[in-house]
């Protein structure tokens, strides 16, 4: 019997940490060869980072990487592993994985399959590799293969699917299983969004079935370079079944999995299969290498042996899944994002409401997981930077320290506003302030009437008055980060984005916006579990928030008797987040999108209502692009992003969808659909 032990590694990098990204990467091949692997699966693009953007055009950032690369190949003794660098190859650039054997560079394995939709970029960086081309490269005086590449060591074939070369339909796979590989290797570099991991498991189970061998998934881990969120998953499948996975949104430097595969038994598979086609003769993409064995020694044939199933529950098992995937991804982003910029903490303006509420509670779930994974003295060693951090002793000291909230009313905030904000923020053990800026906001009021020569009243300047006690805001929790040296952070969400409804340089304000990938219609229902019932086995389910569950959403910016409330300015939550996924996501016209929501809500709302909510968004949706494109970083979370500059492209000036909204107002509403509210 042939086995191999094999090992998968997630990294948590950061774009051009030459130094700690090579640290964490020879951490990493530690552990592999310490476990007695001797083939090691490293993320895509892992020497630089995969977020380098237009830096990967920079003939220095080339060089250095090369350079990264030669230094660390002596360190790779006794293992096959590969380093993910970008490549120029006859005068263009190429996204490649270095092939390493017992500290030696075999050749370049080059991608073939660019991601260039949404989030990714690839194609402005890279050029795609030709299927079945080998070139050379020249590197301190050696000559090395690259481009479509096998390995042949000692016997057994290794060969690569580099992250989207896997998710395409003629995959590089396909080819290397018909040279006869044994294993496959996927370097990623896959961002975060809901109900991807389950896609991912799926051709991985599927690659390691359909063509009879070993396959190994590593992705990068955590906020690499300030949108994405990396799971940080690995897997390793084998005849037909997954024989290990690494934790996921793990707060590490790096995490690791490792098994035993049975390299004649995929082999056997292969053989009995109908389909399959060995391509003869050898096309002269083969890299052999003699001398050199990959096979573990008998001792580790038993751990090939069955163990009993593991039946125990993990979050990953939860009924409440996405709430669970929200809550650990944008917590680590959170973690990450603070680290990585250096600063000490963050700020929140904490109005009592869902939002500012919710990024108070992601905060404090990060502090609990962290602390959980790695105890106060890893927090301590990440957060070093920080002069205070040596004096924390215990967890609340560190929420303390890293989130400090601030209640800023006026004459229009109401008690059960000031209750709840108040409440949450002893519950969660923060800093907190509650200041009054009812002053500031009127001797603003005074200055400019005074300037132009009137008086400002809620009837002729209602706009002007509402946005004054937003900006007034922000000038303050700004005044704070600053003293604290920490990350203010922006509360709004998607749906507020989809229709501008946001003060720009008010409640705008900050430099990270966690919740602008999120909609408010599951930002609400995500509060309300974690009232009733928190994160598998956290112990944070936290009822006080019922305080903020039982509110309407509103600004609080118009006097308390006028009883405003977010939905009365615009439409019904859930109308919104429908109508948006129609036009955002799906690019459906106003008329296609009423057609679709009358039918959805016909026994909610009546149609004319619904027509109006349509005309409004769309409308709202045209003429506030110029403050989607000013709005603070945000995390992506799934394919129905607005970030401009990473998913959703719209013009800053357009016609408002002039004509299209002639037609919804022409639509005949008296032949009315079965059910349909009056």
């Amino acid at each position: 019997m042939k086995t191999v032990k094999v090992s998968a590694a997630a990294l948590n990098q950061i774009p051009l940490d030459w130094r700690g990204n090579a640290h964490r990467v020879s951490e990493a091949c530690s552990a592999a060869q310490a476990n007695g692997s001797t083939v090691l699966c490293l993320p895509e693009l892992c020497l630089t980072g995969y977020g380098c953007e237009d830096a990967f055009h920079s003939p220095g950032v080339l060089d250095q990487a090369l350079k990264t690369l030669v230094e660390l190949a002596p360190s790779f003794r006794g293992i096959l592993c590969n380093l993910g660098l970008p490549l120029r190859v006859g005068g263009a650039v190429y996204n490649v994985v270095a092939v390493l054997v017992d500290g030696e560079i075999l050749g370049f394995v080059a991608k073939r399959n660019l991601a260039g939709d949404g989030i990714h970029y690839e194609p402005r960086w890279f050029k795609p590799w030709p299927e079945g081309v080998v070139t050379t490269v020249d590197l301190h005086g050696k000559s090395y293969p690259a481009g479509d590449l096998i390995f042949d060591i000692d016997g057994i074939r290794v060969g690569f699917e580099i992250c989207e070369d896997a998710w395409v339909g003629d995959r590089p796979g396909i080819s290397l299983a018909k040279q006869g590989a044994d294993l496959l290797l996927n370097p990623s570099a896959s961002h975060f969004a809901f109900g991807k991991y389950e896609i991912r498991e799926r051709f991985v189970l599927e690659g390691s079935r359909a063509f009879g061998v070993a396959y190994l998934y590593a992705n990068l881990l955590g906020c690499e370079s300030g949108r994405a969120i990396f799971d940080g998953d690995t897997l390793i499948s084998s005849q037909n079944s997954i024989v290990a996975r690494g934790d996921r949104f793990s707060y590490r430097d790096f995490t690791i999995v490792s098994a035993v595969v049975d390299i004649d038994g995929n082999r056997i598979a292969r053989y009995r299969q109908a389909s399959y086609s060995p391509e003869l003769p050898n096309r002269g993409n083969c890299v052999t290498v003699q001398g050199f064995s990959l096979l573990s020694p008998k001792t580790v044939h038993n751990q090939l042996s069955p163990s009993p199933p593991d039946t125990s529950q993990t979050w990953e098992d939860s009924k409440s899944k996405k709430c669970e995937e929200f809550w650990r991804a944008v917590s680590l982003g959170l973690f990450d994002y603070m680290r990585k910029s250096y600063n000490h903490g963050f700020v929140i303006s904490l109005s009592g409401g869902v939002d500012s509420t919710a990024a108070s509670c992601l905060i404090y779930l990060m502090v609990k997981s962290s602390l959980k994974e790695m105890g106060l003295s890893g927090i301590k060693k990440k957060l070093d930077y920080i002069p205070w951090i040596s004096s924390v002793k215990n967890e609340r000291d560190l929420i303390k320290s890293l989130l400090t909230c601030m209640y800023q009313g006026t004459t229009n905030s109401s008690d059960i506003t000031r209750t709840a904000a108040t409440e949450v923020a002893k519950t969660l053990g923060v800093t907190f302030y509650d200041i009054t800026i009812s002053e500031i906001v009127e001797a603003y009021e005074r200055l400019i009437g005074g300037a132009i020569g009137m008086r400002l009243e809620w009837n002729t300047h209602d706009l002007a008055k509402q946005n004054i006690q937003a900006r007034v805001r922000s000038p303050s929790v700004w005044l704070v980060a600053n003293i604290k040296r920490a990350l203010l952070l922006t509360t709004g969400n998607r749906s507020e984005a989809a229709v501008g409804y946001t003060t720009m340089d008010g409640d705008s304000s900050g430099g990270l916006s966690p919740l602008g990938g999120i909609d408010k219609a599951f930002l609400r229902e995500w509060l309300v579990w974690l009232e009733t019932e928190g994160p598998f086995g956290q112990n944070s389910s936290l009822p006080i928030l019922k305080l903020v569950n039982d509110q309407q959403p509103t600004a609080e910016l118009r006097p308390l008797a006028d009883k405003q409330t977010d939905e009365r300015d615009l439409m019904p939550y859930v109308v919104l987040d429908r109508i948006e996924r129609y036009a955002v996501r799906d690019k459906k016209l106003p008329v296609e999108v009423f057609a679709n929501i009358r039918e959805e809500f016909r026994e909610h709302y009546n149609a004319e209502d619904l027509r109006k909510w349509t005309e409004r968004f769309f409308i709202l949706w045209s003429s506030n692009q110029w403050k989607r494109e000013r709005y603070a970083p945000s995390f992506h979370l799934d394919d129905e992003n607005l970030d401009p500059k990473t998913w959703c492209r719209f013009p800053i000036l357009s016609s408002g969808f002039g004509v299209e909204l002639e037609e919804l107002r022409k639509i005949d509403l008296k032949a009315r659909p079965k059910k349909e509210k009056k």
